[in-house]
């Protein structure tokens, strides 16, 4: 097994490019930003702690499983804040919110 081509490795990079990975969370965001991530890092949780595939948790939820991939990566940008909570009241029907 040798050096891959040039072809194979132009390949693997255009591949490559239009992959997503997580997005880290900045501390110095404002509470909204903060709560969002909450709810993020809740859903994590219920996936993990369940031991679930991204397929199961999307069945859970009624969305598709790019949209699961999505929180999971942390790439929120693309759901409101009520839409999260409404997603994550799927997974805790007694979760009960707090403002102060």
């Amino acid at each position: 097994m040798g050096f891959p081509s040039r072809k194979e490795i132009n390949r693997v990079l255009k591949k490559l490019a239009n992959v997503e990975g997580a997005l880290t969370f900045d501390k110095n965001s404002g509470p909204l930003e903060h709560f969002r991530h909450e709810i993020q890092q809740k859903i994590v949780g219920f996936f993990l702690e369940k031991n679930l595939t991204q397929v199961q948790l999307a069945e859970f939820l009624g969305i598709d499983e790019p949209k699961v991939s999505k929180i999971l990566r942390n790439r929120l940008d693309g759901f409101s804040t009520d839409r999260l909570m409404k997603l994550y009241q799927k997974l805790d029907p007694n979760v009960r919110y707090k403002v102060s």
